[in-house]
């Protein structure tokens, strides 16, 4: 909501030391909190992200035209070799993509990072998140940091504002998927599991734990590589059975540590555990979706609306390879262009035309030329004036909106709201989360 940021902007400007102080006192707040591990801490601006009705109407909108398309995507490949061929999976990735999960869906969790415009409810995709799914816990922490934040204090005296649940409603849509499960038991034991001691964050995985034993569910959280696998049966580091597995692990870490994950795996190809999600959802999470959305192999699976949808939404994709890329010409249009990695997660390896000199440019198009990663249509965000107290000198400046839909066994279920005063928005470099809320 323009006018909405636009007050907060203005109560900011007319009491901007005690804002300042503010700042700082949410920046301690989040230091002392849940979100600050591994020596890192989720960055903030001031103004939290506020959406309208008609803006909720409108996420809701594009997850389900989104959510079907992608459904067709994966269950075309899961029943047509031919269809798998324009993919570029390995034949050991695509074992545990074709593994069947024995439950309704096929794609349980998702984020869908969006470049939305505020202004005339335009859009288009950046990215595609489904295992691993994260962040909830960073919205979390950041809604609580509110109290501490002048201008929203001041604010909810005149607006009534919501807040998005993301942990039961996952527990909600998780047990919904696996009362559909064949296999299903009345009193599952449940498992959290990823590389532990990579980058994942724990004290989510401990919130997600906290709220499944709150219902009665058995719940713990595991390392991949410590479970073990016995006469069918997959145990977990405690010893106990592990029944359903709700994966945090991405799928590119499972690939590069496969050898060190034999017992998971073997669990998983015998059907011996109930994983959510299973590996089919690696089929939308690759980069390479976003080429092959737009052929005609995948187009003539989609009614006419969602092929508008595609060809509007989806930006324009191909690989980086000598052989489909001039790079002169992608040098000489550098802003038009952003590089990214086939499979990779927290926006790594992603560089923006816009921010790089000509010849810096030619430069990192060289160095990743026929390296797994594809070049793609660079669609300039929404930006919104905020402000970022941490620094000594702060002061408003424009910057870069994206909005991560999450989606839960393909309803829409709230919104991790990221900005950046640079071409890209990535934890790596430069990214602030905000808060983010809704009005009735």
């Amino acid at each position: 909501m323009i006018s909405l940021n636009l007050e907060y902007k203005d109560y900011i400007d007319r009491h901007f030391e005690e804002s300042r102080e503010s700042g700082l006192a949410v920046k301690d707040y989040l230091y002392h909190s849940t979100v600050a591990y591994h020596g890192r801490c989720v960055h903030t601006l001031h103004i939290p992200k506020v959406y309208s009705s008609r803006e909720i109407k409108d996420f809701e909108r594009i997850v389900s035209v989104a959510y079907g398309i992608f459904e067709k995507i994966i269950r075309e490949y899961l029943k047509n070799p031919q269809y798998r061929k324009i993919f570029p999976f390995s034949k050991r990735m695509e074992e545990l993509i074709l593994a069947p999960n024995l439950y309704d869906s096929v794609l349980p969790i998702a984020r869908f990072d969006i470049f939305y415009s505020e202004e005339d409810g335009s859009f288009k995709f950046c990215e595609i998140n489904t295992d691993g799914t994260s962040a909830m816990n960073e919205d979390r922490e950041l809604n609580i940091a509110l109290q501490y934040n002048n201008v929203h204090q001041y604010m909810k005296e005149k607006y009534e504002f919501h807040t998005f649940e993301l942990f039961d409603t996952w527990i909600d849509a998780f047990m919904e998927i696996y009362h559909t499960y064949e296999k299903r038991k009345e009193k599952p034991n449940v498992v959290i599991a990823d590389f532990i001691d990579s980058h994942a964050s724990e004290t989510e995985f401990e919130e997600f734990r906290k709220r499944f034993v709150k219902r009665g569910i058995s719940c713990e959280i595991c390392d991949i590589r410590k479970m073990t696998y016995r006469d069918g049966i997959l145990y977990g580091e405690s010893g106990r059975t592990v029944d359903v597995i709700y994966r945090r692990a991405v799928t590119s870490d499972v690939d590069k540590h496969y050898e060190e994950i034999p017992d998971f795996i073997q669990a998983v190809k015998d059907q011996s555990v109930c994983l959510i999600g299973s590996f089919c959802t690696q089929i939308i999470h690759n980069k390479w979706l976003f080429k092959v959305i737009r052929e005609e192999e995948t187009l003539a699976l989609l009614t006419e609306e969602e092929q508008d949808f595609v060809m509007e939404h989806i930006p324009e994709t191909r690989l980086l390879s000598s052989n489909d890329c001039d790079l002169q010409d992608l040098t000489d249009n550098k802003d038009k262009w952003i590089v990214k990695p086939l499979d990779s997660y927290a926006s790594q390896g992603v560089f923006a035309g816009t921010d790089y000199t000509e010849e810096r440019w030619r430069d990192i198009l060289e160095e990743v030329l026929d390296h797994d990663y594809i070049i793609q249509e660079y669609y300039p965000p929404h930006r919104t004036e905020n402000i970022f107290f941490y620094k000594e000198n702060p002061q408003f400046i424009p910057y870069s909106n994206m909005a991560g839909l999450y989606v839960y066994n393909g309803k829409f279920s709230g919104v991790y709201s990221r900005l950046s005063d640079g071409g890209i928005i990535s934890s790596e470099y430069n990214e602030k989360a905000v808060a983010t809320l809704y009005l009735k």
